[in-house]
């Protein structure tokens, strides 16, 4: 199989009175299976289960699911329609807050209905079912730039460290951290990708490990905390890692323990890169401070996979994400290019389209 190949992370099957398909990844890798939602609360619900997870993807899926709930809906005009729509989105983007690419993608879609010039109810829903098909298939296209962007870091040889999941199951299809190693495979590249298993979840181990394997590319899972002693043993000589949102100066808020692994990195040299499309970005926070951090339920630590690994009821420190500071970051792989050195002045150059929406 190549990457090429794989189901759509998330789709709209039909047309207007169609549904949400998405991959349950929380059954990979033992399974593949593919989930049908049918309403907003469904999307809610695979969005905050983690189903789907990846802040590109949790955005696709919330334009959709905004898309659902309109559609779905039996308003008689558009007054109606577009209070209908501020209910959703707002519904929508309580199911997972760390993310910006879930709150980006809903305020596009109430943007598009505003914007619109349809009267007509029923034209007005198909502009916004468009809209949500639209923000896929450009992430898609972003997916790629970034992997022709980030495709000369991997070089002949080269060993490559990455956390948690960032490819295409993070995405509408390709990745971001993972896009490059794709573009390079393909062009003949023999490389190796260490994959941090990303506790508690394990979406290093489950997720990433499978797609690259599935892929063909050679790919070893590690334990959190045996990253720096193969860095210390100079087993690394690059990491790349995804984003969930990045402030205006570049600090990045990516899953638990990119920070650490950031820190390691520099301690060693190794430069450590960040990729992401545009639509991650956060203008509107200067730096890291503001990045509201998502705290999930103890029992993800308590348990693995299920399963108990802890004392009943042991209190348990369980953020979903941590923030790396700019300093630590060599560059950021952007579908426009690598922005290197960071800064808050040279990043809203590059976005500066985005930094007026």
């Amino acid at each position: 199989m190549t990457v090429s190949s794989f189901p759509r992370t998330v789709e709209w099957v039909g047309g207007i009175d169609g549904f949400v398909r998405m991959i349950d990844q929380t059954r990979l890798p033992h399974e593949l299976v593919m989930l049908e939602c049918r309403d907003t609360k469904a999307v809610w619900e695979a969005i905050k289960r983690l189903s789907v997870r990846g802040a590109p993807a949790i955005g696709i899926a919330g334009a959709m699911g905004a898309a659902l709930g309109i559609l779905n809906h039996a308003a008689s005009d558009r007054a109606s329609l577009l209070e209908e729509l501020d209910r959703v989105c707002d519904y929508l983007v309580g199911s997972r807050p760390t993310a910006v690419n879930l709150a980006w993608a809903l305020e596009r879609m109430k943007a598009c209905a505003r914007n619109s010039h349809e009267a007509e109810v029923s034209r007005l829903k198909e502009s916004l079912l468009a809209e949500a098909i639209r923000i896929r298939d450009e992430d898609a296209e972003m997916c790629r730039a970034i992997g022709q962007f980030g495709e000369p870091l991997i070089t002949e040889g080269c060993r490559v460290l990455t956390h948690c999941n960032a490819g295409s199951l993070a995405t509408a299809e390709f990745g971001t951290a993972l896009a490059p190693f794709y573009v390079a495979h393909q062009r003949g590249r023999r490389f190796k990708v260490y994959a941090d298993e990303t506790r508690p979840l394990l979406q290093g181990a489950r997720l990433t490990a499978w797609e690259l394997q599935q892929a063909g590319i050679d790919v070893t899972v590690l334990c959190d905390n045996m990253a720096g002693a193969l860095m210390q043993n100079g087993g690394v000589d690059l990491v790349i890692t995804g984003a969930d949102r990045i402030a205006a100066n570049g600090d990045v808020a990516n899953k638990i323990g990119t920070y650490s692994v950031a820190v390691i990195a520099q301690a060693h040299r190794i430069p450590f890169y960040v990729a992401a499309p545009s639509s991650t970005f956060d203008l509107s926070l200067p730096d890291g401070s503001g990045i509201p951090i998502e705290h999930r339920d103890a029992d993800e630590v308590r348990s693995c996979l299920g399963h108990p690994i802890a004392p009943a009821g042991v209190e348990c420190y369980c953020p979903a994400f941590d923030v790396t500071p700019a300093r630590l970051i060599r560059g950021i792989i952007t579908e426009r290019g690598v922005i290197s050195p960071l800064g808050t002045e040279v990043i809203a150059r590059l976005l500066g389209e985005k930094s007026s929406t």
